[in-house]
């Protein structure tokens, strides 16, 4: 049979693609881990899913509700970004590390994990 070929090249370029998001989803799970850390909370409650964000929203100073929009279609990008904004206060970042937070979390959560920032406790003071 000459049609092989194909099923043999994707299937190495599938394994190629599950190698790097593993390494990807590794170093954004290393970098919450640190953030975390930072704040003060457990590392890993960053593995635990939904048990994060609400971390995430302590870290920050939200209130529950704030937890509760993020599960709202629509209205959970309103929250998340201004949770990715006041995460980036929290730690002495500008609102355009929090746009980045929001937009390239994979890229910014992990900078922000192992640069020299510090958590200068809640930036919400609601």
């Amino acid at each position: 049979m000459e049609g092989n070929g194909g099923g043999a090249a994707g299937a190495i370029a599938g394994l190629i693609t599950l190698v790097i998001q593993l390494a990807v989803f590794g170093v954004v799970i290393a970098g919450m881990w640190k953030v975390f850390v930072k704040a003060g909370q457990p590392g890993w409650a960053a593995i635990v899913p939904l048990y994060n964000t609400y971390v995430l929203t302590q870290i920050v100073g939200r209130p529950i509700l704030w937890f509760i929009l993020l599960l709202v279609p629509c209205a959970n990008i309103v929250a998340a970004f201004l949770i990715m904004q006041d995460l980036a206060k929290s730690f002495g970042k500008s609102s355009g590390y929090g746009v980045g937070l929001f937009l390239l979390s994979p890229v910014f959560l992990p900078m922000l994990g192992f640069s020299d920032a510090q958590y200068s406790g809640p930036s919400f003071k609601g």
